[in-house]
């Protein structure tokens, strides 16, 4: 087993790789920032200052900050993470396999505005699992965020995953064990037709029946306060 603290230090992604690919070309911002791990707990969620996902469209650069620190704690025994840019969770789900808390060929409930199911140029090797620096930067470098679910599909970390992103999905019932994996822009404003109540109630559920939880808070899509305070109500039983 290996600890994401001793990867995840902070640091500046300078080169056209991972998320800092989209329109690396267009772009007058050239670097974004992957935000350090911290053990801590919900009240040590901030925004940071320094960009953590950058995008040019429809003739505008938008230029957005992520989280100050990414959270890893311990909720009455179940091991959560919140990061910003959700490819993060790809590490953390093969931490959890290490870590003995997952194993192969569990499911996936996977909440968010997107599929997130779009295949990666590259794919990780099952016989490079073992190695945490080369999953490490391959998370980073290689994956970004509309990639990062097939690849832990073709390693059998998951053998199904079901989507909710939508007011009919968010009706489904599940009874198998399963990793829940949360994109606070269920909550942005284009989802705004499914109730609130509704999206907590149902987050709060299947967290109390997940193995293992990751969150990401994903700054092109939310506002990065408002994700903060949206998560802190969603653990405020």
């Amino acid at each position: 087993m290996f600890d994401p603290c001793d990867f995840y230090k902070g640091f500046f992604l300078k080169e056209a790789l991972g998320n800092n690919q989209f329109s690396f070309e267009k772009r007058k911002q050239k670097q974004i920032y992957v935000a350090p791990l911290k053990k801590g707990k919900l009240s040590d969620l901030s925004v940071g200052k320094n960009i953590a996902f950058s995008e040019y469209s429809d003739g505008k650069e938008y230029n957005y900050p992520g989280l100050e620190n990414f959270i890893h704690f311990d909720l009455n025994g179940k091991e959560i993470f919140i990061f910003d840019n959700h490819n993060h969770a790809f590490f953390f789900w093969i931490y959890a396999y290490h870590a003995g808390i997952i194993s192969f060929g569990e499911n996936l409930v996977h909440i968010d505005q997107h599929t997130d199911m779009r295949k990666p140029e590259k794919w990780l090797a099952i016989s490079e699992m073992h190695d945490a620096l080369k999953i490490f930067e391959y998370t980073n470098f290689s994956l970004n965020v509309g990639n990062f679910i097939q690849p832990a599909l073709q390693l059998n970390l998951f053998k199904k995953i079901d989507i909710i992103d939508s007011s009919i999905s968010i009706e489904k019932r599940f009874y198998d064990k399963y990793v829940l994996d949360l994109d606070m822009d269920f909550f942005s404003p284009e989802m705004n037709y499914i109730p609130e109540d509704l999206k907590i109630k149902k987050i709060r559920e299947l967290m109390e029946k997940a193995s293992f939880i990751t969150i990401a808070t994903s700054p092109f899509f939310i506002d990065q306060q408002n994700a903060i305070e949206k998560i802190n109500r969603i653990f405020k039983y």
